[in-house]
Protein backbone atom coordinates (compact mmCIF):
# COMPACT_ATOMS: atom_id res chain seq x y z
CA UNK A 1 0.00 0.00 0.00
CA UNK A 2 2.44 2.35 1.15
CA UNK A 3 4.45 1.99 -2.55
CA UNK A 4 1.24 3.02 -4.30
CA UNK A 5 1.26 6.10 -2.13
CA UNK A 6 4.49 6.53 -2.97
CA UNK A 7 4.15 6.19 -6.58
CA UNK A 8 0.67 8.78 -6.47
CA UNK A 9 2.94 11.28 -4.85
CA UNK A 10 5.42 10.98 -7.22
CA UNK A 11 2.97 11.13 -10.00
CA UNK A 12 1.37 14.54 -8.89
CA UNK A 13 4.83 15.85 -8.05
CA UNK A 14 5.77 15.32 -11.68
CA UNK A 15 2.63 16.98 -13.27
CA UNK A 16 2.93 20.03 -10.92
CA UNK A 17 6.62 19.83 -12.43
CA UNK A 18 4.94 19.41 -16.18
CA UNK A 19 3.04 22.24 -15.55
CA UNK A 20 5.24 24.67 -14.86
CA UNK A 21 7.62 23.77 -17.31
CA UNK A 22 4.34 24.44 -19.87
CA UNK A 23 3.76 27.51 -17.83
CA UNK A 24 7.34 29.03 -18.35
CA UNK A 25 6.81 28.77 -21.86
CA UNK A 26 3.74 29.93 -22.21
CA UNK A 27 5.02 32.88 -20.45
CA UNK A 28 8.03 33.60 -22.18
CA UNK A 29 6.12 33.02 -26.49
CA UNK A 30 7.11 36.26 -26.96
CA UNK A 31 10.62 36.30 -25.79
CA UNK A 32 13.10 36.51 -29.34
CA UNK A 33 15.34 33.71 -28.84
CA UNK A 34 13.92 31.80 -26.07
CA UNK A 35 13.74 27.85 -26.86
CA UNK A 36 11.04 25.85 -25.20
CA UNK A 37 11.52 22.99 -23.15
CA UNK A 38 9.30 19.67 -22.63
CA UNK A 39 8.54 17.50 -19.69
CA UNK A 40 7.99 14.18 -20.24
CA UNK A 41 7.05 11.70 -17.62
CA UNK A 42 8.60 8.17 -17.37
CA UNK A 43 9.13 5.58 -15.04
CA UNK A 44 11.26 5.65 -12.63
CA UNK A 45 12.61 3.40 -10.00
CA UNK A 46 10.09 1.56 -7.29
CA UNK A 47 7.47 2.41 -10.25
CA UNK A 48 7.93 5.99 -9.85
CA UNK A 49 6.98 8.38 -11.95
CA UNK A 50 10.03 10.52 -13.35
CA UNK A 51 10.25 14.08 -15.47
CA UNK A 52 12.59 14.42 -18.27
CA UNK A 53 13.04 17.90 -19.09
CA UNK A 54 14.63 18.50 -22.72
CA UNK A 55 15.23 21.72 -25.14
CA UNK A 56 14.70 20.16 -28.60
CA UNK A 57 16.70 21.96 -30.98
CA UNK A 58 14.24 23.67 -33.36
CA UNK A 59 14.26 27.06 -34.70
CA UNK A 60 11.92 29.55 -34.49
CA UNK A 61 10.55 31.83 -36.86
CA UNK A 62 12.82 34.36 -38.52
CA UNK A 63 11.48 38.00 -38.39
CA UNK A 64 13.29 40.63 -40.43
CA UNK A 65 13.16 43.89 -38.55
CA UNK A 66 14.14 47.34 -39.71
CA UNK A 67 16.73 49.05 -37.13
CA UNK A 68 18.26 52.12 -38.26
CA UNK A 69 17.55 51.82 -41.99
CA UNK A 70 19.05 48.66 -41.65
CA UNK A 71 17.32 45.09 -42.31
CA UNK A 72 18.29 42.47 -39.54
CA UNK A 73 16.82 39.03 -38.92
CA UNK A 74 16.05 38.33 -35.41
CA UNK A 75 15.17 34.55 -34.35
CA UNK A 76 11.89 34.50 -32.58
CA UNK A 77 10.68 31.95 -29.60
CA UNK A 78 9.67 28.39 -30.84
CA UNK A 79 6.57 27.81 -28.59
CA UNK A 80 4.04 27.16 -30.32
CA UNK A 81 0.62 27.83 -28.48
CA UNK A 82 -1.44 24.58 -30.20
CA UNK A 83 0.97 22.18 -28.68
CA UNK A 84 1.32 23.65 -25.24
CA UNK A 85 -2.09 24.77 -24.49
CA UNK A 86 -3.00 20.72 -24.57
CA UNK A 87 -0.10 20.38 -22.63
CA UNK A 88 -1.77 22.38 -19.56
CA UNK A 89 -4.99 20.24 -19.97
CA UNK A 90 -2.72 16.88 -19.57
CA UNK A 91 -1.00 18.57 -16.80
CA UNK A 92 -3.92 19.77 -15.05
CA UNK A 93 -6.06 16.32 -15.54
CA UNK A 94 -3.11 13.79 -14.99
CA UNK A 95 -2.63 15.90 -11.29
CA UNK A 96 -6.61 15.60 -10.89
CA UNK A 97 -6.78 11.70 -11.17
CA UNK A 98 -3.42 11.05 -9.27
CA UNK A 99 -5.12 13.58 -6.19
CA UNK A 100 -8.06 11.53 -6.51
CA UNK A 101 -6.55 8.04 -6.13
CA UNK A 102 -4.55 9.58 -2.98
CA UNK A 103 -7.80 10.55 -1.41
CA UNK A 104 -9.26 7.10 -2.47
CA UNK A 105 -6.20 5.04 -0.56
CA UNK A 106 -6.78 7.42 2.56
CA UNK A 107 -9.84 6.52 2.87
CA UNK A 108 -9.52 2.97 2.06
CA UNK A 109 -6.55 3.19 4.68
CA UNK A 110 -8.85 4.68 7.14
CA UNK A 111 -11.61 1.68 6.83
CA UNK A 112 -8.90 -0.39 7.52
CA UNK A 113 -8.20 1.20 10.68
CA UNK A 114 -11.79 1.18 11.43
CA UNK A 115 -12.39 -2.52 11.04
CA UNK A 116 -9.34 -2.96 13.20
CA UNK A 117 -10.19 -1.50 16.27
Amino acid sequence: MTFSIQSTLSAIKAFGTKMGVTANNIAKVETKGFKKSTATLVEGSKENVEVEIDQPDIPGPVVVEVTNGQLTEKEMSNVDLAEEIPQTMIAQRGYEANLAALRTQDEMLKSIIDIIK
